[in-house]
C-alpha cells in the first residue's frame, strides 16, 4: 500500500508539473523541451518514460484478489469453482470486443487448452484455460453485451466459470504484482 501511495503521489506531482509546463506559451514549452533534449538527451528520454509509466499505472487495473496468467487471463477462486476472464491489459490491447465464443461448456480441459475465442473489431484471439478442470458456465450477458468485457473486465465482463480439478494450481499463477511486471 505504501508503494501504491508513493506511486500516486509521484504521479500527481508529475501531472501537476506537466500542467504547469502546458500553461506556458508554446514558444516557451518548445524552448524548454529543446534545451532539455540538447543538454541531456538521456534525461529527456527518462522524463518521457516516467510520464508513460505514470499514466499507465494510473489507468491499468490489476486487482490483488485475483490470479493471472502470462496469456492475460485472470482467475478468481471460490471453493473449487473458478471464474475466468481476460485482464484489463488484454481488453485494451484487443480494442472494442464484439463477440465472445465458448463452445467448450461441459468439457474437461487441461491447463493451457483453448476454451474459446474473443473477437474484437480488428482481430480474433484465442482464450486459454489457466488451470485444468471442467467448464460449467458461460456468462449469459456476453451474448447481448460483449462490450462489458471492455467496460468491466473483472466484474460483469467475466467469461466462464469452471470446476477446478486441483484448486492449489490457482495459487501457482501470478499475483497482481507478478502480472504487472509481465505487462511492464
Amino acid at each position: 500500500m505504501v508503494i501504491y501511495t508513493a506511486k500516486i503521489t509521484f504521479c500527481h506531482a508529475f501531472v501537476k508539473a506537466l500542467t504547469d509546463q502546458w500553461r506556458k506559451t508554446r514558444y516557451e514549452r518548445l524552448e524548454i523541451s529543446g534545451e532539455l533534449r540538447k543538454k541531456n538527451p538521456a534525461l529527456f528520454i527518462l522524463n518521457s518514460f516516467c510520464a508513460y509509466l505514470c499514466l499507465k499505472s494510473l489507468f491499468m487495473n490489476f486487482p490483488s484478489n485475483l490470479r493471472y496468467t502470462k496469456d492475460h487471463e485472470w482467475v478468481s477462486l471460490e471453493g473449487n469453482t473458478a471464474t475466468i476472464g481476460i485482464t484489463d491489459f488484454a481488453q485494451r490491447e484487443l480494442g472494442d470486443i464484439v463477440y465472445v465464443e465458448v463452445d467448450t461448456i461441459g468439457k474437461e480441459l487441461e491447463a493451457g487448452a483453448v476454451f474459446g475465442t474473443v473477437e474484437a473489431v480488428k482481430t480474433v484471439s484465442d482464450l486459454f484455460l489457466p488451470v485444468s478442470g471442467t467448464i460449467t458456465e458461460l456468462n449469459p450477458a456476453l451474448a447481448n453485451e460483449p462490450e462489458s468485457v471492455n467496460n468491466d473486465p473483472y466484474g460483469k465482463g467475466w467469461m466462464v466459470k469452471m470446476t477446478v480439478k486441483k484448486p492449489a494450481d490457482v495459487e501457482a499463477l501470478l499475483d497482481a504484482s507478478g502480472y504487472e511486471a509481465v505487462v511492464g
